[in-house]
């Protein structure tokens, strides 16, 4: 047999050799541009201020109280079973939208044996308006079956029971517990969070945690409607994208960072 002749072009692992080892330097040598940005981002970071102390604590709701004497939740209802269908109903979606569904829908079954009556199916086109409203007419009936069967038709005034409720969970079962039993319990929602951490009085990084710290520094007096005194400022005052604080009644005691103080005031009548 003849010798083959040696190829006079490089073999490809020593293309792809060499092109790899020209990517491995390149990836090796910083990026100018990344290191000039770098120091930019660090200065950026912002440190939450502490919570206002306990005299502050107080104005705040002494003025959000002088404000709103007597404040009550939008959410329409008749007694307390319509309340917990409401706010199960509520989930992800608006009071509005809740309360144009439910006034038919309590016209006819006010009652967990009425609903039962009623049927999902029933239910389910009162509340198609609402978003998950399929999941929601399950739980609607599922958790009326449950008040008739182990609770003789009433809503249990206890959190334990509650929250075992198809559709019912920590913050659910205390706006019921706060509304229509009198408990002052601080149901954390997406307002309440805000506002308790821009302010803030309680800066927690869960809905729970927030809710228990509330529930220990808000002073007894003010303890049974802080609940609604903060959805409603968080709902139309101290707004997530833009809060009002020109109108705001306790904007020189907050010390959230990023307030629109320079926004012309925004009158009550708008």
């Amino acid at each position: 047999m003849s010798a083959k002749k040696p190829s006079s072009r490089p073999s490809a692992p020593t293309a792809v050799k060499s092109q790899t080892a020209k990517s491995v330097t390149a990836q090796a040598q910083p990026s100018k541009t990344k290191a000039k940005l770098q120091p930019a981002l660090t200065t950026r970071i912002e440190i939450a201020p502490p919570p206002v102390d306990d005299a502050t604590l107080v104005e705040i709701f002494s003025r959000l109280r002088a404000a709103d004497p007597e404040p009550r939740s939008e959410l329409e209802y008749i007694n307390p079973y319509t309340l917990l269908v409401a706010v199960v109903l509520s989930a992800q979606a608006t009071d509005k939208s809740v309360n144009l569904a439910t006034a038919p829908l309590f016209a006819l079954a006010d009652t967990p044996q009425k609903m039962l009556a009623l049927g999902e199916e029933q239910v389910r086109h009162f509340i198609r308006t609402i978003g998950l409203f399929n999941t929601k007419a399950k739980n609607v009936i599922a958790l009326s079956r449950i008040l008739v069967e182990r609770h003789g038709g009433e809503v249990p005034r206890e959190a334990e029971a509650l929250e075992v409720l198809p559709g019912v969970g920590t913050k659910t079962a205390s706006v019921v517990l706060n509304v229509a039993f009198g408990i002052p319990r601080i149901a954390v929602d997406t307002h309440i969070f805000r506002v308790s951490n821009r302010i803030p009085l309680f800066p927690a990084s869960t809905t729970d945690k927030v809710q228990a710290g509330l529930e220990a520094r808000v002073p007894e007096p003010f303890r049974l409607n802080a609940h609604h005194w903060l959805i409603l400022h968080g709902r139309y005052t101290c707004k997530a994208r833009r809060p009002e604080c020109p109108r705001c009644a306790i904007a020189d005691l907050c010390r959230y960072p990023s307030k629109t103080l320079a926004l012309t005031p925004i009158s009550d009548g708008e």
